[in-house]
């Protein structure tokens, strides 16, 4: 019978080394991207070789490291199973990536699900975000994040902002650009922000967006539309850094289904009450 303890520190050095190969595979095609093969799934929904190579870098990596556990990856698919699911994003930001944009990430997340025993034990009592990995090659910045422990930024400790309200903050979004259904209601927060914030900043990685709400750069961030594994990792960097990120809808334990607002103490809260208005109802 699996024993149903998670060994999160294990699955944290798994994840830092995964993330590193996947990301020399993306540097390796990053000056010469006029000889990439692209694919487009849908509208703006684009994939190269980049991208499918650096995720089979992470995944032959976890499955050596972590056999036990399920894997869930943007472009190979796959499914939940066993104790924990990771959610890889082998290259959030594949647009900026193709235009030479230094602005993109490789995103990797553990997802306990309920019933695992983290600390203690006492089993959670569903799906929890316990690992988290987020590394920027081009800064050469790793945010990390364990469950209950803390989250860092090349080794130091990171919080959240100190911002105490939106008209101090400047907050990061992502615009509808591949599923436009929620344009109705997304963009009257986009105004909302723009005429009640510092400002609002749009650099096009759901990934580093959470990781620089986690380290205080950014004071808050919300987007629509999103898929699970880009804001997976982000979720626990952001919450072990003691702020929140939750899902917009308050349906799901975390982000799964792409609706995320995030923030510190002060300004998630600013964020969903902005947000909240212009929901449709389901």
């Amino acid at each position: 019978m699996q024993s149903l303890r998670l060994p999160i520190s294990d699955c944290l050095d798994a994840a830092v080394t995964a993330a590193h190969a996947g990301a020399a595979i993306l540097q390796s095609y990053a000056h010469n991207r006029a000889e990439l093969v692209i694919d487009k799934k849908m509208r703006n929904d684009l994939v190269s070789q980049a991208d499918r190579e650096a995720e089979e870098a992470v995944i032959e990596i976890l499955r050596e490291r972590t056999p036990q556990l399920g894997i869930v990856a943007e472009e190979s698919g796959g499914e939940t199973s066993g104790i924990a699911t990771w959610y890889i994003d082998p290259l959030d930001g594949t647009t900026n990536f193709l235009h030479g944009i230094p602005q993109y990430a490789v995103s990797i997340a553990l997802i306990a699900h309920a019933g695992a025993i983290i600390t203690g034990d006492t089993p959670l009592e569903h799906d929890t975000p316990v690992i988290g990995v987020i590394y920027d090659p081009n800064r050469e910045e790793l945010f990390t994040a364990m469950h209950g422990v803390g989250a860092w930024l090349n080794e130091r400790r990171i919080t959240c902002s100190q911002a105490e309200s939106l008209s101090e903050s400047v907050v990061a979004t992502g615009f509808p650009f591949r599923d436009f259904s929620f344009s109705e209601q997304y963009m009257p927060t986009l105004d909302y922000a723009i005429n009640n914030t510092r400002g609002v900043r749009r650099l096009g990685s759901a990934a580093l967006d959470l990781a620089w709400v986690a380290c205080g750069r950014y004071d808050g961030y919300w987007e629509m539309g999103l898929a699970p594994w880009d804001v997976a990792a982000g979720t626990v960097i952001v919450r072990e850094a003691g702020g929140i990120c939750e899902d917009i809808h308050h349906r799901d334990p975390w982000p799964i289904r792409g609706y995320v607002y995030a923030g510190n103490l002060h300004t998630a809260p600013a964020l969903d009450a902005m947000i909240q208005p212009h929901l449709n109802p389901k």
